[in-house]
């Protein structure tokens, strides 16, 4: 729920939401003992979170980083030969009818 609400507050979904929202939600779940366990356990979210986040970001770069132009397929206006399949084993026989 915090992270959406940040999300809607600030206008845009970065790493910053989850950051925000997982130091957040550590200090409302300790809010029961005492103000110096909300900031502990803030940190602790904060931390936790911004290592997810940039784990992902990493592992998103790596990924890119191994195929810069993306796969590559064949456009709709060439012409690409047509390739017959050798028939069936089980003739005509259709599963789904």
């Amino acid at each position: 729920m915090i992270d959406c609400s940040m999300v809607q507050i600030r206008g845009k979904e970065d790493p910053w939401n989850s950051i925000t929202s997982g130091a957040l939600t550590g200090a409302i779940l300790a809010a029961r003992n005492g103000p110096v366990a909300m900031v502990g356990s803030a940190a602790m979210g904060g931390i936790l979170l911004a290592l997810i986040e940039g784990a992902g970001i990493l592992l998103t770069r790596f990924a890119s980083a191994q195929f810069p132009n993306g796969p590559q397929f064949a456009e709709d206006h060439l012409q690409v030969p047509s390739i017959q399949l050798p028939p069936s084993p089980f003739g005509d026989y259709r599963q789904y009818q």
